[in-house]
């Protein structure tokens, strides 16, 4: 009867080709597995999330630099526009002036032939004819000679603003790349923080956290009275304490590294430069033994960060987006010299 017919056995070809699947799909997910990264540590994330930070930083202060250089050119490229306009004005009443002592002469027997010649078509072809001034009045003679140099110093001019033009636009472009450069960097910083477990975030910052008071406690214990106009800058700075690390900004509610420097000097009443590779020649450099309260204290190789020295080894300065405004032994970071303002 049906019922008790024996099942169908697969073919041996049928066996096989189970048999290689299977040995594959084991095989694929044995690969599969072995190939997978390793997930990274906290304490290797923090690393090259703090190296990102200075590569951001480094990108920061060209684009700090770039700006300056687009406000100056903007400023002078006015300055240039405005003397040109002014120029042209100059030369319309020199050509007017000229033109009425023609007048005058018309009336009263008729008008020099060169001068004709002159307030025609083509005067500054003219003006170049030098023979022609011979023929001419003495007053004549010097109100052309006026134009002449006019017009010799507006074209001047005009070259001028076209090259710090050229220049703008250069710098137009060096901007918008240093701050995408800046921008990916810490866009690349955040997405590799984000690839932390809620856990090992919340222990990153408690240790930072625990580092800062700890920094913060050697910092006013050691704390040597400040005075002058260092004092007064190192002063300005401790009242922005937590404040927030922003590329690009110089207060009052966040600073990057530069920002915060050149922001607190202003307080103390004294002006310097808004890069910190233009701060390093601010003052007069120093060595690590003779640095004072508020001196500006300079790190890495390239200069690209830069803080307060506050006193017993420690420095106040707009640290990275995580750390913010704090206090930072001054061994932390590679140190190059400092610089006194005077």
């Amino acid at each position: 009867m049906a019922s008790h017919r024996r099942p169908k056995q697969p073919t041996r070809t049928r066996v096989t080709v189970l048999t290689v699947t299977a040995a594959a799909a084991v095989a694929l997910s044995a690969h599969g597995a072995s190939a997978a990264p390793a997930q990274p540590s906290k304490d290797e994330v923090k690393a090259k999330v703090d190296s990102l930070y200075e590569e951001a930083e480094q990108a920061t202060e060209k684009f700090n630099g770039a700006k300056e250089r687009q406000e100056k050119l903007e400023k002078e490229i006015g300055q240039l526009q405005d003397q040109v306009a002014r120029g042209q004005d100059e030369l319309n009443q020199l050509r007017t002036t000229l033109g009425s002592m023609a007048s005058a002469q018309y009336r009263t027997g008729g008008m020099d032939q060169s001068v004709a010649l002159f307030l025609s078509g083509d005067p500054e072809t003219y003006l170049d004819k030098a023979s022609t001034l011979e023929q001419l009045s003495g007053k004549q003679v010097e109100a052309v000679q006026k134009i002449q140099a006019k017009q010799r110093s507006l074209a001047q001019q005009r070259q001028e603003a076209s090259g710090k033009l050229a220049d703008l636009d250069a710098t137009r472009k060096e901007l918008g790349e240093k701050k995408k450069a800046s921008q990916d960097k810490l866009a690349e910083a955040q997405a590799l923080l984000n690839t932390l477990t809620a856990q090992d975030r919340a222990a990153l910052k408690d240790e930072d956290t625990r580092a800062s008071r700890s920094d913060s406690d050697r910092a006013d214990l050691g704390n040597v009275k400040a005075s002058g106009r260092a004092g007064a800058a190192l002063a300005a700075a401790k009242t922005k304490l937590g404040s927030a690390y922003v590329s690009g900004a110089t207060g009052p509610s966040a600073y990057d590294c530069s920002g915060l420097t050149q922001w607190a000097y202003k307080q103390a009443g004294v002006s310097i430069t808004r890069t910190t590779y233009t701060q390093a020649n601010d003052g007069t450099r120093i060595g690590k033994s003779q640095l004072q309260p508020g001196d500006l204290v300079l790190f890495y190789s390239d200069l690209h960060h830069v803080g307060l020295y506050a006193g017993n080894g420690m420095v106040l300065h707009a640290s990275n987006p995580r750390g913010g405004v704090k206090y930072e032994s001054i061994n932390n970071m590679p140190f190059q010299f400092g610089v006194r303002i005077g």
